[in-house]
This record gives C-alpha cells, sequence and structure tokens, in this order.
C-alpha cells in the first residue's frame, strides 16, 4: 500500500508538471502569436496591394510558430488537466514528429552546406532589396551587421543590388551603404551619422577599410558558428532532452490512465457479481 501511495504521488506530480509546463509555453506561443499578428496588422500586410508580399514577411514566422507552439502546447496541458488520452496521444505523437524533425533537420543541416549558404546568401539579398521599404528586415539586417561587424551578404558592394544604394539611383544614398556598415557610425563618439557610409561602393577596399567593414555577413555567420559550436551543441541536446522527458512524462501519464481505467472497470464488475 505504502508503494502504492508514493506510486501514485509520483503520477500526481508528473501530471500537474506537464499541465504547468505545457500551460506555460501556451502563454508564451499566444504572446508570439498576439506579436506577429500585430506587426502584420501594423504594417497593413493584409490590404490588397500588399497580400501578395505576405508569404516573404519575417512577422509571419513569428505567427506560425505561435500558432503551431500554442495549440501543441493546448493540447498537452488540458489532455493533462482532464486526463484525456486522445489529446495526449495527439501531444505526444506531434513532438515525436518534431524531435525526429529536428534531427532530420540537423543531418541535413550538416550534410548540405553548400547548398544552405546558397539560400542564405539569396535570402539576405532579397532582404538588402527591401531594405528601405520593410522595416522588419531592415532591423534584421541592421542587427546582422552590427552584431558580425559585417556589410552585404558576401561583401560591402553587394548593396548595388538595392535601388537605393546602386550607383545609378539618383539620391544622396547613391553608391552608399547603409551606416550599420560603419567602422564607426558615431560622429564625436556621441551622434548617429546615418551618412557614413554615402560613397563607400566607389572606394577600393584599402580606402575602404577605414571607413566600413568590407567582409560580408555570410562570412562572419560561418565563423561565428565556428566558434560557438559547442554552445549550440549543448543548447540543442538539452532542447531535444527535454522534449524527450516530455515524451517520457506524457507516455507514463497514459500508461497511469489506462491502468486506472482497467481497474476501475474490474472492481464494478466485482460489485456487479
Amino acid at each position: 500500500h505504502s508503494y502504492q501511495r508514493y506510486s501514485n504521488c509520483i503520477d500526481c506530480l508528473l501530471k500537474y508538471l506537464l499541465f504547468f509546463s505545457n500551460l506555460l509555453f501556451t502563454v508564451l506561443g499566444l504572446v508570439v502569436l498576439a506579436l506577429g499578428l500585430w506587426g502584420l496588422i501594423n504594417k497593413e500586410s493584409f490590404a490588397q496591394e500588399k497580400i501578395g508580399q505576405i508569404s516573404t514577411d519575417p512577422m509571419l514566422v513569428f505567427v506560425v510558430l505561435g500558432l503551431v507552439l500554442s495549440t501543441l502546447c493546448l493540447s498537452g496541458c488540458v489532455g493533462a488537466l482532464r486526463e484525456n488520452c486522445c489529446l495526449l496521444q495527439v501531444f505526444s505523437a506531434t513532438v515525436l514528429v518534431l524531435v525526429a524533425a529536428q534531427v532530420l533537420a540537423a543531418i541535413v543541416a550538416y550534410s548540405f552546406q553548400g547548398q544552405i549558404e546558397g539560400y542564405l546568401r539569396s535570402g539576405m539579398l532579397a532582404a538588402m532589396v527591401r531594405y528601405q521599404d520593410d522595416l522588419d528586415l531592415r532591423f534584421i539586417t541592421d542587427e546582422i551587421q552590427i552584431g558580425l561587424q559585417c556589410c552585404g551578404a558576401d561583401n560591402y558592394r553587394d548593396w548595388e543590388v538595392n535601388m537605393y544604394y546602386n550607383c545609378s539611383a539618383p539620391g544622396v544614398l547613391s553608391c552608399g551603404v547603409p551606416a550599420t556598415c560603419c567602422v564607426d557610425p558615431l560622429e564625436n563618439g556621441t551622434v548617429w551619422n546615418s551618412q557614413c557610409g554615402v560613397g563607400s561602393q566607389q572606394l577600393d577596399e584599402f580606402s575602404a577599410q577605414s571607413v566600413i567593414f568590407l567582409g560580408g555577413c555570410l562570412g562572419g555567420m560561418s565563423r561565428w558558428i565556428e566558434q560557438h559550436t559547442g554552445l549550440i551543441g549543448s543548447v540543442g541536446i538539452v532542447l531535444l532532452g527535454v522534449q524527450i522527458i516530455t515524451l517520457f512524462i506524457t507516455t507514463r501519464l497514459m500508461d497511469n490512465i489506462h491502468y486506472n481505467i482497467i481497474t476501475s472497470s474490474g472492481v464494478k464488475l466485482h460489485d456487479n457479481i
């Protein structure tokens, strides 16, 4: 009897651990979903003239991620609280698929590094083309260039793809690069100088290196990944471990529910006899 009570306590603990952890991630998913929808609505991405570009809007990633996360975790949350095997089976099956997908993605990423670099190059060049027109893409591009101290995809001359920074453009930005490419974008150390990259594409590399970062961001990303391989691997293993533990808890809870159903049926049958 003492063992049975101990086992019941453990099962109860696992049940509420699964419930509260999924509740937390459900709320997180809803916040991410709301952030994505707010971004799309704020930029009027649903307007008829912009609806064709919504598939490339970075806010759509937040919407999809938030929707998947909140829906998945809500099924686990309700399934654990109500001891609903159907919802728990959906939850565990989805988590299992996600675990398999992550392992497969890691293998593919390692095996096809060249192709992935090509996709990243295309994506960054596309973001550079829309740099002035999409605030989200502009923010992401600026953060990458500042964080990695780089300019463009392969080098600073890649900014030629942007209609405002193209050397044939009539404006003041012609043949320039964004201020986030500058080695020292602060004038006198305090004031942000948005014109520090003007005319940089006309300079040779020797002259330009004192004004802007010459290296592209793809090379910067590769170096960053090489320098943080251990950290990336550790985070990946921890995340994978958490999902596997979640699968174990869910399976244990479902087994306990089935056991209780069988036990209850046996007791009722005995009483009827």
